[in-house]
């Protein structure tokens, strides 16, 4: 069976260097990748001990696998970057306590939700907050409904 330091980059003949120089490494194997290590396996194999068919099927499945749990790792990410967004939002117009850096707490009514990279942040009296440094949520101020007469003001 092939292993991944049997197959061997070809030369370019025009250059004649390595092609394996000039590409960038990948942090992740992808589908491409399996095919062409499944395919150098098949042709490095055994003529006398072919692979089994329940080894490919096997070597199938785990890719399968691997690849549904990536898939589903960013999809958490996602969902846990929206979740961070709509927790946020809720907190405007309400009153906040926020622990500082140095320990002690701010309080103040939220005016604004800004997208960070590192998460949203609460503007609180004209300065950002992450959610993680929020102790207390209180109800902000409830303005009264503006009355209208209802016989159109005669």
């Amino acid at each position: 069976m092939a292993t991944i330091s049997d197959v061997s980059y070809a030369t370019n003949p025009a250059s004649g260097s390595n092609d394996s120089a000039a590409r960038l490494p990948q942090k992740v194997l992808g589908q491409q990748d399996f095919m062409k290590l499944l395919a150098v396996q098949f042709q490095m194999q055994d003529p006398m001990k072919p692979m089994e068919d329940t080894a490919f099927i096997a070597q199938t499945a785990q890719f399968t696998a691997l690849e549904n749990s990536t898939a589903m790792t960013n999809e958490l990410v996602r969902l846990r970057q929206d979740q961070s967004r709509a927790v946020a939002n809720s907190y405007l117009g309400n009153r906040v306590t926020v622990e500082l850096a140095d320990g002690t707490t701010a309080t103040g009514a939220v005016s604004a939700v800004e997208n960070a990279a590192a998460g949203p942040q609460l503007v609180v009296n004209g300065e950002k907050y992450s959610l993680s440094s929020v102790l207390r949520v209180e109800p902000g101020l409830i303005s009264a409904p503006a009355t209208v007469p209802l016989n159109g003001g005669a």
